[in-house]
């Protein structure tokens, strides 16, 4: 099973050997990253594509040097359980 995530203009989206899985909408500003929403295709469930997906959008998020806002639950409950990603987590000025 060979997964992809691609980021878009709006969404990371993950597929699964070229199949549409699911996507993580974001809005990009100044310097941070606001997931607003997650969701996986129910032929999907239960098998780890959304934490790959997590994963992926979060790494790239790292990398580009910005910071999150996650009002997305999924988003938030997954940093909370992978406490080295808190970090990317947007403090109140």
């Amino acid at each position: 099973m060979a997964t992809v995530v691609t980021r878009r203009a709006s969404d990371y989206e993950i597929t699964v050997d070229g199949v549409h899985a699911g996507l993580s909408a974001f809005q990009e500003r100044s310097g941070t990253v606001v997931f607003t929403h997650t969701e996986i295709d129910d032929a999907f469930e239960g098998k780890g594509i959304g934490s790959q997906l997590a994963r992926a959008a979060l790494d790239d998020v790292r990398q580009r040097g910005l910071s999150v806002v996650p009002l997305c639950p999924f988003i938030k409950e997954w940093i909370g359980r992978h406490p080295d990603y808190a970090d990317l987590v947007k403090q109140d000025s």
